[in-house]
């Protein structure tokens, strides 16, 4: 919870130790109010950059669900994305550094990640995050494999029916579910909302779903609203507070709001801003 005392927007001081999540949310639209791009219901946008440590005090966090820039050369408005694989990973670490500081000591992140990638020479890319967060604190539980059935993705075939330098490249991603400093969750409300059919499908690690669409996005880069859904009910309680630091069209946000979780929203390009604004609007009230 938070680290120190602070004051509600209604002037009245309270304790980390007393504080519940109602009141984390309202002081956080308080305090960063003129970064604000839009609250919604339950959800805040804010237009910034997680390189930037100085958002958020510690212990806010329940769950962080994201999925960051691959550095797969995607045309971004703002975010460069060829830079070297090493100015990649020391970008990994000081992001997943701000988010393991931010986040309560039974946060969980769910961390959605290329296995591997061959654009510009092979990279293991899921197994160099997936260290590089346990290097800045955060504990490795499991990894979910998602198949989204892009087999278009086959684009690279090396060496055509011969021995001499085949390519392999599997159609799926990861999400990586990692943890601060406790795995079993004992704070927040303690009321789950997910089905007995839901939790027997989802705790199977190959998760079988398509990928969206660009162009009915209009983003260079989104994932499906089922991702976050899956992942806000499965490893979180009602109420719960979730971030994005990528937030990007605003998916994230949108699944915890129709999941009656409180949602915060990191993006640091502003017509992405409005897009996700719009998105979180529109699509709030929609029923999965």
């Amino acid at each position: 919870m938070l680290s120190k005392v602070y004051k509600c927007p209604n002037h009245t001081e309270y304790q980390s130790k007393n504080v519940n999540n109602e009141d984390i949310f309202n002081y956080l639209i308080e305090k960063l109010k003129a970064k604000t791009i839009l609250h919604h219901k339950r959800a805040i946008l804010l237009k910034g950059d997680v390189l930037n440590n100085n958002y958020f005090e510690n212990d806010i966090f329940d769950l962080i669900v994201t999925s960051p820039p691959y550095n797969v050369d995607i045309k971004y408005n703002t975010h460069k994305d060829n830079i070297s694989y090493e100015e990649y990973l020391q970008f990994s670490e000081a992001w997943l550094s701000n988010c393991y500081k931010w986040s309560k000591k039974q946060a969980r992140l769910c961390l959605n990640i290329p296995l591997d990638k061959n654009k510009g020479g092979q990279r293991s890319v899921g197994a160099d995050l997936t260290i590089l967060a346990q290097k800045v604190g955060w504990k490795y539980h499991s990894t979910i494999i998602w198949n989204e059935g892009n087999i278009s993705r086959r684009t690279a075939w090396g060496s055509w029916l011969s021995a001499s330098a085949p390519y392999v490249i599997a159609p799926v991603e990861l999400i990586v579910i990692l943890y601060k400093e406790e795995w079993k969750k004992t704070q927040g409300t303690r009321i789950s909302d997910i089905s007995k059919d839901e939790f027997m499908q989802w705790t199977n690690g190959l998760w079988t779903f398509n990928g969206e669409s660009k162009k009915r996005i209009g983003h260079p880069a989104p994932f499906p609203l089922e991702l976050p859904y899956r992942c806000i009910k499965l490893f979180s309680f009602v109420q719960d507070i979730v971030f994005d630091p990528f937030a990007g069209s605003g998916t994230t946000l949108i699944a915890a709001n129709n999941t009656n979780r409180y949602s915060i929203g990191l993006e640091i390009d502003s017509s992405y801003c409005e897009l996700s604004k719009q998105r979180v609007l529109q699509e709030s009230e929609m029923l999965f």
